[in-house]
């Protein structure tokens, strides 16, 4: 076998009724053909849009065989205990040029029960918002089945649902079970369990090119919300430069934000995990086992367990997200 090294593969671009150019504009990845894209999928195990290595040894190799191969030298041993053969990350850009449905996605419980898959708690972080941009987080106040039923039969939802106008670098960790969507005019980094499992609410009663709505879930979804208003929704932290800044902790990632104007040496011995790298701003290199990788803005990149220690070398500064299963 190989010898594992820092992972690039090939981005799947999807063509969403509410995706826009901002892919293309901002990320400067080429989403070729499509109309639109409204989301990428950088890191995928999702069986219907596995990951392929884009470079190196291994370019070609499905990220699904790599696992089944490596085990736990790709993604770590506590990691290949809890999940075997499944990468348990999914790490997508999406681009709201509208507004998303409304939605809620199933915990793991109810999903294995109903779908024998992972449920999905998610994060987000804005890469860039449009002036007056919004997205909605979970509920405004505390409601029970029955009344979020009549709100949305009455089409009057939102009137309950907590909206929040954001900026770029705001930060939001969505457990399984809270109501969302993302407004228009946001580009956003998300990290999710891997899962493609959404219950679509409302749709603004949009219709598709040849006159369609798009399914809703309305039935799927009440076992599913979690009905409680919470003090805050958005993930507190301050932003800080040349050292890691922890933004999520949960039993399914944990992520940190790395804003450096200078070279850094990582050291991931002591994880017993693959960490992953999404490039937000700016450019370095990884320099490992005597070869350096490139990295740029738009990009992820896959550590595995086995590439324990890097040195992130910058002229001009970058940003990532840094995530991994603690």
């Amino acid at each position: 076998m190989s010898t594992l090294y820092p992972l690039k593969f090939k981005t799947i671009y999807k063509d969403k009724i509410w995706g826009g150019q901002k892919i293309k504009t901002y990320l400067h990845k080429d989403f070729g053909d499509l109309p639109n894209c409204g989301e990428t999928w950088e890191i995928s195990g999702v069986k219907s849009d596995v990951s392929v290595v884009d470079g190196g040894a291994l370019s070609g190799e499905s990220l699904a065989d790599l696992l089944v191969q490596y085990k736990d030298e790709l993604v770590g041993k506590k990691v290949y205990e809890r999940f075997g053969d499944e990468f348990p990350l999914l790490v997508k850009f999406i681009d709201a040029n509208d507004d998303l449905s409304i939605q809620v996605h199933p915990n793991d419980e109810l999903a294995k029960k109903r779908h024998n898959s992972f449920g999905k708690t998610e994060m987000w972080y804005v890469i860039e918002a449009d002036p007056g941009s919004s997205l909605i987080s979970g509920f405004n106040k505390d409601v029970d089945q029955d009344e979020y039923v009549e709100k949305l039969n009455s089409g009057h939802l939102t009137d309950i649902l907590n909206r929040e106008e954001v900026k770029a670098g705001d930060v939001f960790f969505l457990p399984a079970g809270r109501v969302h969507t993302i407004g228009k005019g946001l580009l956003i980094a998300e990290i999710q369990q891997t899962s493609d499992i959404t219950y679509r609410i409302y749709d603004f009663d949009r219709v598709d090119d040849h006159g369609n709505k798009r399914e809703l879930h309305t039935e799927e979804a009440l076992a599913a919300i979690d009905y409680k208003k919470y003090p805050n929704y958005r993930t507190e932290y301050t932003p800080k430069k040349n050292e890691d800044v922890p933004l999520v902790s949960c039993e399914y990632f944990t992520t940190n934000v790395l804003d450096y104007t200078e070279n850094v040496s990582k050291d991931y011995s002591a994880f017993d995990s693959f960490v992953i790298h999404v490039c937000l701003q700016g450019a370095y290199t990884i320099n490992y086992n005597g070869e350096s990788y490139e990295v740029k803005m738009g990009d992820s990149i896959l550590l595995p367990n086995t590439v324990d220690k890097v040195e992130l070398t910058t002229e001009g500064g970058f940003k990532i997200l840094e995530s991994y299963i603690a």
